[in-house]
């Protein structure tokens, strides 16, 4: 059976109870220790109701507590087919420091409504369309009685790391700073998609609003060097304002491909230091709390 809550519904119990999804991957086992729950989200995009299948996770106790919005990349194929994205590595470091994290799946993925946005080879317009989800994502969220809505950062991977520097162009109430694991859209039957990708961070700097890290390795099967050096170049040399404070780490080569690092245990003690720096440079503690 397929719950939907409004959001006000939406406070996790200690024992995580979840409100089920009709996706398959909605079965697995709910991380108990992370209060893990999915809901099916209701946000307000161009004048649409559209419910969003999100994951929350939660440390103990009623909060308020600073948020983490993760946004997820994106499989090859149909994003209908692609699984709800769980991002456990990286939520459990951000629980056990004290935040709530959630991950919206966006518009046409996994169990949410709405469409995959069809915007060809315009990756600049493909970035600001799934963005608009993720700001009415947030807009939901950040009414949560748990949430401290003037603590926010905004997270994401592969595709979702370019999203969440679209976001970053948005003057959003609350949010401190974003970080970008390993972030980009490939189009390889688009001619030119690769300066197309660098371009288009080179526009986001241009409007960009908050202090970012950024995070990308030399064997990214995706984007490898220098594709990743290309990009933030273009990015810092249009920043202004707190946009200028932006910072790439070069993880140098990990594994097979260091497109994926950022959600393994391995991958999590690379990037853990870089973060916990940049999160306490926001005003937020990132220490872990007790139980």
């Amino acid at each position: 059976m397929l719950t939907r809550l409004p959001v006000a519904a939406l406070l996790l119990s200690a024992s995580g109870c979840s409100s089920p999804s009709n996706n398959a991957s909605s079965s697995l086992r709910l991380e108990r220790q992370l209060n893990e729950q999915i809901v099916m989200l209701p946000v307000q995009i161009a004048g649409r109701t559209v419910e969003l299948e999100t994951t929350l996770y939660k440390p103990p106790g009623n909060g308020p507590f600073p948020l983490l919005l993760m946004n997820h990349g994106k499989n090859p194929g149909n994003a209908r087919t692609q699984p709800r994205s769980r991002h456990l590595q990286i939520a459990s470091v951000f629980v056990h420091r004290g935040f709530v994290v959630a991950v919206p799946m966006r518009e046409g993925f996994a169990a949410s409504g709405g469409e995959y946005p069809k915007d060809g080879c315009d990756v600049r317009r493909h970035a600001l369309d799934e963005a608009d989800g993720v700001a009415a994502a947030l807009n939901e969220l950040v009414k949560l009685p748990y949430v401290d809505r003037s603590r926010i950062v905004i997270a994401g991977q592969s595709d979702g790391g370019l999203v969440t520097m679209a976001l970053s162009t948005r003057q959003l109430p609350g949010v401190l700073g974003v970080i970008n694991f390993s972030g980009g859209l490939r189009q390889p039957k688009c001619e030119g998609w690769q300066q197309n990708l660098v371009r288009t961070y080179g526009a986001i700097g241009k409007q960009a609003r908050y202090p970012s890290l950024w995070f990308y390795g030399d064997n990214d099967q995706l984007w490898p060097q220098p594709m990743p050096q290309q990009m933030f170049s273009a990015y810092t040399h249009q920043a202004t304002g707190a946009a200028s404070r932006a910072r790439m780490v070069d993880i140098g080569t990990f594994g097979q491909n260091s497109h994926d690092f950022a959600d393994s245990k391995a991958g999590v003690r690379l990037w853990y230091p870089q973060v916990k720096t940049f999160v306490q440079s926001l005003g937020v503690p990132f220490d872990p709390v007790s139980k």
